[in-house]
């Protein structure tokens, strides 16, 4: 079977093919993909992992067709350097 492996960082993405045997899980996906080479920060034991946008397991089967996709930490930046805005010191 072949299901895809998708994975985007700031300056890249990727999307690579993959041939499985049936009954492959999404960690062999990702190893046999290629894809933590191209993308050495990859932490599978922190970043989550689903299929087509939903949230699963590492040892969740695949299907063929299945999009596994790899997610990143969210970052969030503090807006609270904003020096102009609504300063009252009259």
């Amino acid at each position: 079977m072949r299901v895809g492996v998708a994975y985007s960082d700031p300056n890249d993405r990727a999307w690579l093919k993959v041939d499985l045997p049936e009954g492959a899980t999404v960690q062999q996906a990702i190893e046999q993909s290629g894809i933590l080479k191209r993308f050495p920060d990859i932490d599978l034991d922190s970043q989550k992992v689903g299929i087509f946008g939903k949230f699963c397991k590492l040892d969740n089967p695949v299907q063929d067709g299945d999009r596994v996709e790899i997610y990143r930490p969210i970052t969030v930046v503090d807006d609270d350097d904003d020096e102009d805005e609504d300063d009252d010191d009259d």
